[in-house]
């Protein structure tokens, strides 16, 4: 056989190969966003974003090498969903933890989030938090694939307690899309016999009550 069918078979082999070592790695990694999500409508002035965790980068941490390291994924989730709607307040959302850790074949990963109500004077007026934890163990020949499946699953655990806790601890901090409109001025329909108020424009005439039917 000639060289140039040593070669061609060769090339026809190769994806075989790969598939036996587990197939080509995956580079594909769309970013996490939530903006699918319902927004929390926050009767708040502003929205803060305070992130008190910073991953050491170092043995057993590997977060640097997620494609969507938890810390981001979590100031993603607080930008997607938290929107201010009032006029004053400030709403400080915290990441307290976001680790990602591996030692062995044991992954695991802990996210703690906090979101706190804060008058004009300092003070906490409210408070919310909301904590997610999950452990992986086996095969991590794509580690890089296990950590953002990994991060992504934690993730849609950490929008549903996230909401929980704030539907819980600060339902009175909540907005709905009507309730940001101005208020709508009520005007009477009706007034009694010999009250000297004028009427609103097309305002309906004053009505007596209906007679009791008769007894007899």
């Amino acid at each position: 056989m000639t060289a140039r069918g040593l070669t061609r078979r060769a090339s026809l082999l190769l994806p075989l190969v790969l598939t036996a070592c587990g197939g080509e790695e995956r580079t594909d990694f769309p970013a996490l966003r939530y903006t699918y999500l319902p927004p929390f409508r926050l009767n708040v002035a502003n929205v803060q974003i305070d992130q008190r965790f910073v991953p050491s980068g170092m043995r057993p941490d590997v977060s640097h090498l997620d494609p969507a390291p938890p810390v981001y994924a979590l100031r993603q989730m607080a930008q997607d969903r938290l929107v201010a709607v009032g006029t004053v307040n400030t709403a400080v959302f915290a990441i307290t933890n976001a680790s990602l850790t591996k030692q062995g074949d044991l992954i695991t990963g802990e996210m703690t989030v906090e979101l706190s109500i804060v008058g004009p004077d300092g003070g906490r007026l409210g408070f919310a938090r909301a904590d997610v934890s999950r452990q992986r163990s086996g095969s991590t020949d794509n580690l890089r694939a296990t950590l953002y499946d990994f991060t992504k699953a934690m993730m849609d655990s950490m929008n549903v307690e996230f909401q929980y806790q704030l539907q819980r601890n600060l339902a009175q901090w909540l907005m709905t899309a009507s309730a940001v409109l101005p208020p709508v001025q009520a005007q009477p329909l009706s007034m009694p016999p010999g009250q000297s108020q004028s009427l609103p424009p097309n305002a309906a005439p004053y009505m007596p009550p209906p007679l009791p039917p008769d007894s007899r």
